[in-house]
């Protein structure tokens, strides 16, 4: 039973305060965590500092801290949200179990995590660096798997400026977003399957993992690409393919991400220059949103567009799935709301 049940917490505390979970505080340093500590002292029902980061405990505290945890009177100040942020984006799978974080703050949360895996495996694209970034990911996708609706905090967590990484996590999000939405009803009735849900989702935040085979010089250039520099980036989704299968990554979803994003309905895509119904359905949600979320942030060689702009010129370019389109503007309005 927690504080607030047992006894008369005011109903703004929640707003400054929060109850930290058992495990939580048991996955900080015993001695010396990171972060202020308060109690709850019930004589006059006030919360009270307990510990101050850059201290000790001795183990007497230790013994106390934890029987006080017990009893549901040790809180955590929301002030601290940025140190707690990034301690538990070291341990994700604790954001299943705290009860107490926000959703906005679960997304903070979700964002440096993601982001944080996916620049070290695109930095050293092996096996046991992906393992990391699999763990990871499954956090997410049991998360949302049970409410689809908490997608909407994440697609606010975008980050406005383009890097390998960045740009793997925005798809990612953007991607499952705009899948959830098409597919609702399926949710809601059971029809998809979780392994199916988590290939998705691997195939959209890891699509463009071809372009470390790119020589950053290339990537990062501000001026009009040479022939040869357009060639060899022509060539990273064919690149990402060979890396599928050196992980062991053949997943039908993730191949799809991999080597349909850069084709169009119109035949003028690559590498393959697939036409319409050649180009599968995941195929078209990942070309939609590489191209929405390079679009919308700041690039070496381009602004950042408004969103819904954005949405507009690809629902505009026939290369495109004009339902995907068409959510994904449905989708902007709706955050604006």
């Amino acid at each position: 039973m927690s504080a607030k049940q047992k006894m008369d917490v005011p109903d703004g505390l929640s707003e400054e305060y929060y109850q930290i979970n058992k495990d939580i505080l048991g996955s900080f340093n015993k001695y010396r965590p990171p972060l202020n500590i308060y109690r709850f002292k019930e004589d006059v029902a006030r919360i009270m500092p307990y510990y101050q980061a850059g201290g000790r405990l001795s183990n007497e505290q230790v013994e106390e801290l934890a029987a006080l945890n017990d009893e549901g009177l040790i809180f955590v100040s929301r002030a601290d949200h940025a140190v707690y942020v990034k301690h538990i984006s070291y341990q994700l799978d604790l954001v299943l179990i705290d009860k107490n974080l926000k959703e906005r703050e679960i997304a903070d949360i979700f964002q440096q995590a993601l982001t944080r895996r996916l620049e070290e495996f695109l930095d050293q694209p092996v096996g046991m660096v992906f393992q990391k970034f699999w763990t990871d990911l499954l956090v997410l996708t049991e998360y949302l798997w049970n409410d689809p609706q908490r997608i909407k905090a994440l697609t606010r967590r975008l980050h406005p400026k383009h890097s390998l990484a960045n740009h793997a996590f925005n798809c990612g999000i953007m991607g499952l977003a705009l899948h959830l939405r098409l597919h609702a009803k399926n949710f809601e009735e059971g029809g998809v399957k979780r392994k199916n849900f988590d290939h998705l989702a691997a195939g959209l935040f890891l699509h463009d993992m071809g372009m470390t085979k790119v020589a950053a010089f290339i990537r990062e250039k501000e001026k009009p690409l040479m022939p040869d520099e357009r060639n060899k980036v022509l060539q990273h989704p064919m690149h990402g393919s060979e890396m599928l299968a050196k992980l062991d990554l053949k997943f039908p979803e993730v191949e799809a991400c991999v080597l349909e994003h850069h084709e169009r309905l119109t035949g003028t895509g690559y590498p393959q220059k697939r036409v319409g119904s050649a180009v599968s359905p995941v195929g078209r949600l990942c070309a939609v949103v590489d191209s929405y979320c390079a679009m919308i942030t700041k690039r070496p060689y381009a602004e950042a567009m408004e969103p819904m702009k954005a949405a507009t010129t690809l629902a505009q370019d026939g290369g495109y799935d004009p339902e995907i389109t068409k959510h994904l503007q449905a989708m902007i309005l709706t955050q604006k709301m």
